[in-house]
């Protein structure tokens, strides 16, 4: 019989209705129930795609015995983490402080006051390598609740009293300089694995957010770092040589063997840093990866509505990476031609023994790729489509999706790609749809909902000159300071005010493995400011930087995004107004030739303002489309050629 998640929105939930614990969703049912029975609440989180989230509930889950142990003294309530972000930070916080670790599955123990007092990870349901059984501790944590409440309700209430106290503003900070930037750039070099790119040994993830701060930097070696990385990841098996698209880590250090999960905020991230890479360096396999990553997207992800779903699983038929993986003799059999097969299995790196439990990941290192790669991928491609696919985790999440916005809405201007241009609109548009935004489903959105989409928006401004998405990041901003700001320290809180409170309102600020919140509401309101001219917009956004700005610097592999919130507040940005000319206008397009990250860009091609600031009282010259370039508050004089433009923008002052 399907317990109470059989009517869940979440795909993850849904996969737990069939199971014979007596889950609850997260909520007021829940909570309630475990205040009227004084039971502890077992809160196990996960998500989809996690590979030991399938395992630890095939095990010990649908085991009839076990969940006869959970039910009988807890209220087991299953969660999201990908909706309900603000349960699993508390969680993982709580679990951090007490292990000294994280990761998912995570299960957490709670007072029915919502208090944490025991957590852990993936349990076996024997024990086996010095790990505790699942039975194990849930008896254990049986016995203590039941023989002493009071000294379990002290613990918990001693740690939940330091949740939250490691992300409180730090008023007293010193201001961040350039210099200190350039020592975070040091310091992310000494930690840089020169060969394979990247930091730190396996498992390797891919390091988006210090990726984009590297690729606004015009350090040598900073572009070094980003190009290798971005450079060996495209190479190795962590990239489907096939289909596009990158898997969501590597299990080693060369990028070769991946956790095999797609995430949509992977992909959407990976596409702006091989653009921007692009741009920086004119290296061919930059922008092909660009477009490749965006097209897959588009088509595995997509949905007939204009969203995206978040992940595609790890697993099918029960076996991680069984789709993707070959045999040198499927590969043959797949190309039907003896030297196609010679070619591709030089060139992807097939091993007699397979790398990976027999089989191969394809990779792409072996020098020259041969002149038939495209047919062998296409052959390739057309013989991996009858397999029994990953599955799909088809819910929409705001966040990710604008993340995917401003993917498709950067490539589309800067490559002429109308198509992504389209497509970026129509998510914007289904987004907006409403009064209210939410993160999933009837679930409110969270603070870095509010950032990543003002954020989309202002790109996808950009790109398009069309008003209403400048006019939709202004309410939203205002929006987001009004329901998430802290006007007493500054910064943003994580839930909205109003929300139900957990044991704390917390600000998260790391950047890993996606921009924070906080970060992301920073950069977004630094770069709305300049198109506004709103100077309360800078004022939240350095309320964020200067609080922790010294932080990011000193730990700058974990503040990536925050970093290149610092690096843009820190520059000369330009404002760029460009009027009678179109998005696909030369002028716009001469903006758009290089990676300029210090640089706001507002257009009309009738001449109207629309109501952006940064238009108003520009009008044609002689007729003619006119570029207005400010800085640091002073214009220079209007011209009205595309050289002329550029000669402002890059000229021997720069």
């Amino acid at each position: 019989m399907a317990n109470r998640l059989a009517l869940a929105r979440s795909p993850y939930l849904r996969q737990h209705q069939d199971n014979p614990v007596d889950w609850y969703p997260w909520g007021e049912e829940a909570l309630a129930l475990a205040a009227e029975l004084g039971r502890p609440l077992l809160v196990s989180i996960g998500y989809s795609a996690c590979h030991w989230c399938h395992v630890m509930a095939h095990e010990s889950f649908e085991n009839p015995a076990v969940a006869a142990l959970m039910n009988e003294s807890f209220v087991c309530i299953k969660v999201d983490r990908e909706e309900r972000p603000d349960v699993d930070a508390i969680c993982m916080e709580a679990c951090q402080q007490m292990t000294g670790h994280g990761g998912w599955p995570l299960n957490v123990f709670l007072t029915p006051e919502q208090q944490p007092f025991f957590a852990g990870t993936y349990f076996p349901p024997e024990q086996r390598q010095g790990m505790a059984s699942w039975p194990m501790v849930l008896r254990a944590i049986a016995e203590a609740w039941a023989g002493r409440p009071a000294d379990v309700r002290a613990q918990a209430g001693q740690l939940s009293a330091t949740l939250g106290r490691s992300v409180r503003v730090n008023d007293d900070a010193a201001a961040v300089t350039p210099d200190d930037l350039n020592k975070a750039i040091t310091a992310l070099h000494a930690g840089f694995d020169k060969r394979w790119g990247g930091f730190g040994a396996a498992p390797k993830f891919p390091p988006h957010c210090v990726l984009e701060f590297l690729l606004t930097s015009e350090r040598v070696e900073a572009l070094e770092m980003a190009a290798v990385t971005l450079r060996e990841m495209a190479s190795g098996g962590i990239y489907d040589q096939l289909g596009g698209g990158f898997a969501r880590y590597a299990v080693d250090g060369t990028w070769t063997i991946p956790h095999f999960e797609k995430m949509l905020y992977d992909n959407a991230l990976l596409a702006r840093s091989y653009l921007h890479a692009w741009q920086r360096t004119g290296e061919q396999r930059f922008v092909e990866v660009c477009c490749e990553t965006l097209d897959f997207v588009l088509r595995e992800l997509g949905d007939e509505d204009g969203g995206f779903a978040t992940a595609l699983d790890a697993d099918s038929e029960g076996v991680e990476g069984k789709f993707y993986a070959w045999s040198a003799d499927q590969l043959h059999d797949a190309l039907s031609d003896e030297e196609l097969a010679a070619e591709a299995i030089r060139y992807f790196g097939v091993r007699e023994h397979g790398n990976f439990e027999g089989l191969n990941v394809l990779e792409a290192r072996s020098g020259a790729a041969p002149e038939q790669l495209e047919e062998i991928r296409r052959r390739l491609f057309d013989a991996r489509a009858p397999r029994v696919r990953p599955g799909l985790d088809d819910k929409r999440l705001t966040c990710w999706n604008a993340l995917m916005i401003a993917a498709l809405a950067d490539a589309g201007a800067v490559l002429g790609r109308a198509e992504y241009i389209e497509a970026a609109e129509r998510c914007a548009g289904l987004l907006l749809a409403g009064n209210e935004l939410h993160r999933t489903g009837e679930i409110p959105a969270f603070l870095d909902d509010y950032a990543y989409l003002i954020d989309a928006l202002v790109v996808l401004y950009e790109a398009t000159f069309e008003p209403r998405w400048y006019h939709e990041a202004v309410r939203l901003a205002d929006a987001m300071i009004e329901r998430f700001g802290d006007a007493e320290q500054g910064g943003f809180f994580t839930t909205p005010a109003g929300a139900p409170v957990l044991v704390a309102r917390r600000k998260d600020l790391e950047d890993a493995p996606i921009p924070s919140g906080s970060s992301a509401g920073a950069f977004a309101l630094l770069r709305l400011a300049r198109l506004a001219g709103a100077v309360e917009y800078e004022k939240w956004a350095l309320s964020v930087l200067r609080a922790h700005g010294p932080l990011a610097v000193r730990h700058p592999g974990a503040f990536g995004w925050l970093l290149r919130a610092l690096d843009f507040w820190l520059a000369d940005v330009r404002e760029v107004a460009i009027v009678g000319d179109g998005p696909t206008g030369t002028m716009a397009a001469g903006v758009r030739a290089q990676y300029r990250p210090h640089l706001v860009l507002a257009g009309s091609a009738n001449g109207e303002n629309g109501g952006v600031p940064l238009l108003e009282q520009r009008g044609l010259l002689n007729g003619q489309p006119t570029a207005y370039v400010c800085e640091r508050f002073a214009c220079q004089a209007p011209v009205t050629d595309v050289d002329a433009l550029l000669e402002l923008l890059d000229g021997p002052d720069r």
